[in-house]
């Protein structure tokens, strides 16, 4: 639209139009002005001290809030420390014990050492409960072995009493069998003498019977002369008696080794079957003749005093002051 000469001259100049407090006419548009009311535009500073005067305390918030950031993903992505305890128990991931706080619940106490000398070791040591009588009649335990090692073959089968409690050799029976089969079939026992062959066997004729018995069945059958409970080798009945209360604790010179007084009970007592008689030390400090009556003890003093009252066994050892450590096998290792 045209304006006349007289509206163009009333209008005021462009730059007064845009003014604070100027009137627009209506044909004007409305305009923001860029400048805010009240402020004169400062020139803004440049390099580090002009990002300081611009930006204020917000220049250094900025790096804080970025090691915060790295710090929280590289925790997202570490492996969960309770995911470890999870999956490997007590023990972080090199395998070691995780210490915690405060006191042990329960601590070790460990076993005295054993004076072989001037204690009475025969006596027996502390320890579960066993089954006391039994109705003196045995089972054979069913299964054999192969022969183990060359010479004269001895055929032998294991029983345990009627009335032993299933807890005295371990609830199961033909475990017990085992461990008695892998004492004969080691070659530091008998058969590592390249003399003798172990063979065990449930039916037919046998050289010997390894049986698991109660204590005042044993006492019937081996004798109580010396009154510390012991097993023995039976000859009438061909049994190798294995009395339960040493079976199940074992004997004071073992201290708390009780498979190797077990191997040695055994060893000593086929030792008897293969006509080996008793032994005392033979040289201070070494290990006892297998054939030494370890149950009582390894000093030869104290054996011999005890021997005093088994007319069988007295002047067997000789009271000569040697002790030995205990022993459960008849071969040395090679």
């Amino acid at each position: 639209m045209n304006r006349t000469s007289e509206e163009r001259e009333a209008a005021p100049p462009a730059e007064d139009r845009y003014r604070r407090g100027t009137r627009r006419t209506a044909a004007e548009p409305l305009t923001a002005s860029w400048e805010p009311a009240g402020r004169h535009r400062r020139k803004r500073k440049r390099g580090l001290k002009g990002l300081v005067a611009n930006y204020g305390w917000r220049i250094y918030a900025v790096p804080v809030l970025l090691v915060l950031t790295a710090l929280v993903v590289l925790d997202t992505a570490a492996p969960s420390r309770v995911g470890e305890a999870d999956q490997t128990g007590a023990t972080g991931a090199t395998g070691a014990p995780r210490t915690s706080s405060g006191p042990p619940v329960a601590t070790e106490t460990p076993p005295s050492k054993v004076d072989l000398v001037n204690i009475p070791t025969a006596e027996l040591p502390d320890g579960p409960k066993y089954s006391e009588q039994g109705a003196g009649t045995w089972q054979v335990i069913p299964g054999g072995t192969g022969q183990a090692g060359q010479g004269k073959l001895y055929k032998y089968s294991i029983a345990i009493e009627d009335g032993v409690d299933a807890a005295d050799f371990g609830g199961d029976r033909e475990a017990f069998a085992r461990t008695v089969d892998g004492i004969l079939a080691d070659p530091r026992s008998w058969i590592g003498t390249g003399q003798v062959a172990m063979q065990r066997v449930d039916s037919g004729p046998v050289d010997f019977t390894i049986s698991l018995t109660t204590p005042n069945t044993t006492h019937g059958l081996c004798g109580f002369q010396i009154q510390y409970e012991t097993s023995c080798w039976h000859p009438p009945t061909s049994r190798v008696v294995i009395n339960v209360a040493r079976w199940v604790r074992g004997a004071k010179a073992f201290s708390t080794d009780l498979a190797s007084y077990r191997t040695y009970a055994i060893n000593h007592e086929v030792g008897h079957v293969l006509k080996n008689p008793h032994e005392g030390c033979k040289e201070n400090g070494q290990p006892a003749p297998v054939m030494m009556q370890q149950t009582f003890g390894v000093a030869n003093d104290y054996v011999a005093r005890l021997n005093e009252v088994d007319i069988s066994n007295r002047g067997v050892v000789d009271a000569d002051g040697k002790t030995c450590t205990p022993n459960a096998f008849p071969v040395a290792p090679r």
